[in-house]
């Protein structure tokens, strides 16, 4: 067993996550972004109009634009936000924070095209329902010679789903319950199982309805905690925020509880990390968006790339601040407990319950939010019979997630990204003329 797990981390770390893909996500979101002439940068309060805009949206589709964004934030804020940024500045440094901005960046431009795609190339399936993602626009956009792609897309985020969307969801919140207030880990999975099972029988609009209220508000309340957090401790904000980009170019040294870390390091766990937690390249979320009330791929694009936005240029960088400047990234902690070990220095008696409550809701709403994408790679693969027996699947999953290893879930999620990753680029860049034409004909007409 202890060869097979080498292997695959060597697989994981040195193949599917080495230096060709961080260097496919970075070029392919540059592209974008140079053949966008910067618009993901230059219209962001136009975007934030647009998602304002859309909250009551009559045009054709199954939720509001606002909701999709809800929806595809409820499965990018999880624990990628919490205990992925606290594994990544762990295992590489505080400078791997950097590199988190630096993918967001990029990957806005990713996001905002794999969105324009998703509604361009959407169909209506048997029941009525809105489908879409990067399954369609391979099969819509690039022929039939390109079908076996979206097949492969398909396949691997049904399998990724119940790595990055499940297991990983529920063993973190189980642990971190576990840490805090002493609940039995399985508890906490039947629990999770029996709400989402609630959910997820009322299908995509019970889903926006859920995760449309429980969203915003909870990240509202998380960023008030890291916000308070960061006022304490002001005076070494900008030292802070110094060290983590000088830190991102120069080796960092074992101090404390903290092994050390290469350059390398900091790059390759800060953009994995940041892949991980808000997923520009890896195709989930133009499935949510493709359901979105639209009749314009390009207004829905613009929404579509607040979501990288707010997930980690605002929320991750929140908890990686308050990890660095509580010093708490010294104390050898990982994962979960580290992001906690930070609030509750800030927040004495107070900060722990801030990120186990706010990650057993985050870790809830990934589980709405992902079991969505599976069932629609389900539904592309075996058509809309499939939909509840993979319903049922994925809830029976929630509490076998919590007895699994955690670093052994973590390396799973981590290869099944990469594998969702590699149609879903290739796609992009072969339909970016479409996604550039889209975008120009559109603000031609608006300006």
């Amino acid at each position: 067993m202890d060869q097979l797990r080498d292997l695959l981390s060597y697989i994981d770390g040195n193949i599917l996550w080495g230096p060709p893909m961080l260097l496919a996500l970075a070029v392919t979101g540059l592209y974008l972004m140079i053949g966008l002439k910067l618009m993901p940068l230059r219209k962001l309060g136009y975007a934030f109009k647009q998602l304002w805009l859309g909250r009551r949206s009559q045009e054709e589709g199954d939720i509001s634009p606002f909701n999709a964004l809800m929806t595809s934030l409820s499965a990018t804020i999880g624990t990628g936000n919490i205990a992925g940024v606290a594994t990544a500045i762990a295992t590489g440094g505080p400078g791997a924070l950097f590199w988190m901005w630096c993918i967001a960046l990029v990957g806005m431009a990713t996001k905002y095209a794999e969105a324009v795609l998703a509604v361009n190339f959407r169909e209506t399936d048997d029941q009525g329902r809105h489908v879409g993602g990067p399954m369609y626009y391979i099969k819509n956009g690039m022929g039939k010679n390109w079908h076996w792609l979206g097949v492969a897309f398909a396949v691997f985020g049904m399998i990724a789903g119940f790595g990055i969307g499940n297991t990983v969801q529920s063993n973190s919140v189980a642990d971190a319950l576990n840490s805090v207030v002493g609940i039995d880990k399985l508890y906490t999975g039947i629990a999770l199982a029996v709400l989402a099972a609630a959910v997820l029988l009322g299908g995509i609009k019970r889903i926006a309805e859920v995760v449309g209220k429980l969203v915003p508000v909870m990240a509202i309340l998380y960023l008030a905690c890291g916000l308070i957090t960061l006022a304490i401790n002001f005076d070494q904000l900008p030292s802070a925020i110094s060290f983590i980009i000088t830190d991102a170019f120069t080796p960092t040294s074992a101090v404390g509880g903290f092994a050390g870390a290469t350059v390398w390091a900091a790059i390759r766990y800060g953009v994995a990390r940041g892949v991980f937690s808000n997923e520009a390249g890896l195709g989930s979320a133009p499935i949510a968006h493709a359901a979105a009330k639209t009749n314009n791929p390009v207004r829905q694009g613009s929404i579509a790339m607040l979501g990288t936005f707010i997930d980690t240029i605002i929320i991750c960088s929140i908890t990686g601040l308050v990890i660095v400047v509580t010093g708490a990234w010294t104390s050898g902690e990982n994962g979960a407990p580290l992001s906690t070990l930070a609030f509750s220095q800030a927040l004495p008696g107070f900060g722990q319950y801030v990120v186990s409550f706010g990650l057993a809701v985050f870790a809830f709403t990934t589980l709405l939010g992902w079991s969505y994408y599976g069932e629609r790679c389900a539904e592309f693969l075996f058509g809309t019979k499939s939909i509840l027996p993979f319903r049922a699947l994925w809830i029976l999953a929630i509490p076998a997630g919590t007895t699994l290893s955690l670093s052994d879930v973590w390396l799973i999620a981590d290869m099944m990204n990469a594998l969702m990753a590699i149609p879903n680029l290739i796609a992009l860049l072969v339909l970016s003329p479409v996604v550039f034409k889209l975008t120009k004909d559109y603000f031609n007409k608006t300006q």
